[in-house]
């Protein structure tokens, strides 16, 4: 069983950062899993934010193209989300989740995810 964690979520200004992580147990974080980031606001139903692929391949949804980092720590096991340029519209609760059956035209959907973090709470002021 994979277990994930995600951390560093918290209340800031717009225009501000905060890097998120989500680190796992077992083998999540090795070189054959995806790694996603999501999130869902308020009201609003889940949406994919970013992915992690073997051969260090990342992928972003456009919303947050440009001012969003993902990228894996292989020392810590983790995978970080680096969130630049904060806006109000990103509040939201950001979920990790890891699969290691994901073709690429799939790696935005969240069924193609096996395991699943608890959620970290992102909010945004303006």
């Amino acid at each position: 069983q994979v277990r994930m964690v995600e951390s560093g979520g918290g209340l800031v200004q717009a225009g501000a950062s905060l890097r998120l992580s989500c680190a796992a147990s077992g083998e999540a974080f090795s070189g054959r899993y995806t790694v996603g980031w999501f999130r869902q606001r308020p009201g609003k139903e889940r949406e994919f934010v970013a992915a992690f692929r073997r051969g260090d391949y990342t992928y972003y949804a456009d919303s947050v193209k440009g001012r969003f980092t993902i990228s894996r720590d292989s020392a810590k096991n983790a995978v970080d989300l680096q969130m630049d340029s904060l806006k109000p519209d990103d509040t939201a609760v950001y979920y990790c989740a890891a699969g290691s059956r994901i073709i690429l035209s799939s790696i935005s959907r969240s069924e193609s995810y096996d395991y699943w973090g608890q959620g970290t709470q992102v909010t945004v002021s303006s």
